[in-house]
């Protein structure tokens, strides 16, 4: 590639220098042929203008095809490399930057790149070496016109030199504008439901127009600044030209310079003209293109994803508890497994987002939690107490900020994330699924299962509907797979989250979209799954607590209470009013009010048996579907 790039450089080098032997010809022809009378002179010269300009026109195409292939093959190599990037970049980053500014500077910051490589950059540098080499053939034929020329020199560069600094301030403004619209568009897109839902067509449109209008005014003042430099750029040198005429002209009449040198003199001159001229579309080109590639690398530059956790050496991280004893290695255990079954634990976790201002307080709070071997543990808590945030520390969307998550005893920061999360599974609140077909989607949870895996994985999941869809599971779902409702977007996210037979799982409120009769159905297979796996589930429901062997009650950023679903009724006064669903004024918790003192006699929190008679009847719901 770089060979192809020097080569179309010095090609069009020498097509540029070969423009400027033309002057040359015409010297020769003025004062000689032309001045002799000499016919067969004139046809000569002009042959050989004739194939100078042929040379020319076929080196510049000869540049235009040596460049082409290698500069499309750097912006996909960069475009594939900000993407490949981006898909290893903390989630906290993704939290921070707007969709929009990430497409924007992946196709239009990459674009303005590769023009700038195309045509900029390449003639910088040829048109720097013609002028060069011009002024040279000027000075040479006569010093004092060539003088005449060089005089606009200083206060072109002083100008320029302006231009640059003004112009780059108003090129970045522009291009982060872009990314803002773009911004607007995509969500706009996405969010077309909710647009339409509520009849806000007008509103978003005002507001787009709003950044468009902004954008242009940026587009404008570019616009501005870019001819004022060009009127300067171009009236300047035609001022030199004319005196240099004049004085030519007057030293012709006095017999001190040939007419022809004249000719040869003003004929350079007009040469040189587009590529002085030039000089401010490709400094403004030059200038895109370098707020361009500022865009770019803030991004390429973000460090991605480490094995480590942030702050920690990798050789610092205990491979086990301080009171634990090294673990032998049984045998027959491929190296590189993990050891024996210990479950998950979570060891005086706190965790503070990388945005949170230090002073407040953490989200998580020195979390003590064990979750066995083969257990489902069930994870409940009142709203914003953290629960989410929890399950996605464990494949490591987000780093403890203190404390640590062992896997069977192993440190999961010391794990390659690779690894750790072909062992966890995860199934998020939200469903997300791909431009892609539903087989694509489901296995993306495990790209070597086979059918019969995909099979299951959907029968757990209760996704029997896809079997009705045009092409079955090879049906395209759609962007966002807003084709299907919530509820089938969401059973399908579980089979994606249970089709690898993970080794420990993790499901944030799975279930919340299903109705009843088909959460019941889901519930009921996926306890075969729970059977295989070590769980931890996000509950906000009696009917998906009852899937658990224990349950960990979270209030506050803080273990409050484990146990059975029994013992925390009878045990927990925040519990009993989580999971009775009745209303209530203040926080739940400790020290609180109780349940009769706070709720009308109505709606008063029932007591463990009331409780356990509800647990009872949603046992045999699940029985009768069985």
């Amino acid at each position: 590639m770089r060979v192809r790039l020097f080569g179309a450089a010095f090609v069009a080098i020498v097509a540029s220098c070969l423009g400027l032997v033309i002057p040359i010809v015409l010297k020769w022809m003025v004062d000689g042929p032309v001045t002799d009378r000499d016919l067969r002179g004139v046809w000569f010269g002009a042959l050989i203008l004739l194939l100078l300009g042929i040379a020319e026109a076929l080196l510049f195409g000869l540049r235009r095809w040596l460049v082409a292939r290698p500069l499309a093959g750097v912006e996909a190599a960069m475009r594939a490399d900000l993407y490949r990037h981006l898909q290893r970049l903390p989630v906290s980053f993704h939290d921070r930057w707007p969709s929009g500014q990430l497409l924007s500077r992946g196709t239009t910051d990459l674009m303005l790149l590769r023009m700038f490589l195309a045509f900029p950059l390449t003639f910088l540098l040829v048109n720097g070496m013609t002028i060069v080499v011009g002024f040279v053939i000027l000075l040479m034929q006569d010093w004092s016109l060539g003088l005449v020329l060089l005089a606009p020199a200083v206060p072109l560069v002083v100008l320029l030199s302006l231009f640059e600094a003004r112009y780059s301030l108003v090129a970045r403004r522009a291009q982060d504008q872009v990314g803002d619209l773009t911004t607007v568009v995509e969500e706009g897109v996405l969010g077309i439901r909710v647009v339409k839902g509520f009849g806000r067509h007008r509103s978003q449109s005002l507001a787009f127009h709003a950044l468009a209008e902004r954008l242009r005014a940026t587009e404008l003042v570019k616009a501005r600044l870019l001819a004022g430099i060009w009127a300067l750029i171009m009236t300047i040198p035609e001022l030199a030209i004319g005196a240099a005429l004049v004085l030519g002209t007057i030293q012709v009449a006095d017999g001190d310079l040939s007419a022809g040198t004249l000719v040869a003199f003003l004929s350079t001159a007009l040469a040189l003209r587009w590529p002085v001229e030039s000089i401010g579309f490709l400094v403004a080109m030059s200038q895109d293109s370098a707020t361009a590639t500022e865009r770019f690398f803030e991004v390429m530059d973000v460090t991605e994803e480490s094995d480590e956790r942030p702050g920690t050496r990798r050789d610092e991280l205990p491979d086990r508890r301080p009171d634990e004893r090294p673990r032998e290695q049984p045998p027959g255990r491929e190296e590189g497994a993990l050891p024996e079954r210990d479950g998950m634990r979570f060891e005086g976790v706190t965790f503070r987002y990388p945005d949170a201002d230090a002073a407040t307080a953490p989200v998580l709070a020195r979390v003590d939690l064990h979750v066995r071997p083969g257990e489902t543990m069930a994870l409940v808590g009142a709203t914003g107490s953290g629960k989410t945030t929890l399950t996605a520390l464990v494949p490591r969307m987000y780093d403890a900020t203190e404390g640590r998550i062992t896997l069977d005893g192993e440190d999961i920061a010391a794990m390659e994330r690779a690894r750790l999360r072909k062992l966890v599974s995860v199934a998020f609140e939200e469903p997300t699924l791909f431009s892609a077909s539903v087989a694509d989607n489901v296995l993306m949870g495990a790209a070597d299962a086979d059918d019969d895996a995909l099979a299951r994985a959907l029968r757990v999941a209760q996704a029997g509907f896809v079997h009705d869809l045009p092409q079955g599971t090879a049906t395209q779902v759609g962007e966002q797979g807003l084709s299907l409702s919530g509820g089938q977007r969401q059973r399908l996210a579980l089979a994606r989250a249970v089709v690898g037979r993970p080794r420990y799982l993790v499901l944030d409120d799975p279930l919340s979209a299903l109705d009843v009769h088909t959460e019941a159905l889901v519930e009921a297979a996926l306890r075969e799954v729970l059977q295989e796996t070590t769980a931890l589930v996000v509950a906000h429901r009696p009917s998906t607590v009852l899937l658990a062997d224990r349950v960990a009650l979270l209030s506050g950023g803080r273990i409050a209470a484990v146990g059975t679903h029994q013992e925390l009724l009878r045990s927990s006064e925040e519990y009993a009013w989580l999971m009775s669903g009745a209303r209530h004024d203040g926080e739940a918790g400790p020290g609180a009010a109780t349940a009769a003192d706070r709720a009308p006699a109505a709606v008063a929190a029932p007591d463990a048996d009331d409780m356990a008679d509800r647990s009872a009847d949603d046992s045999a719901v699940e029985e009768s579907v069985r």
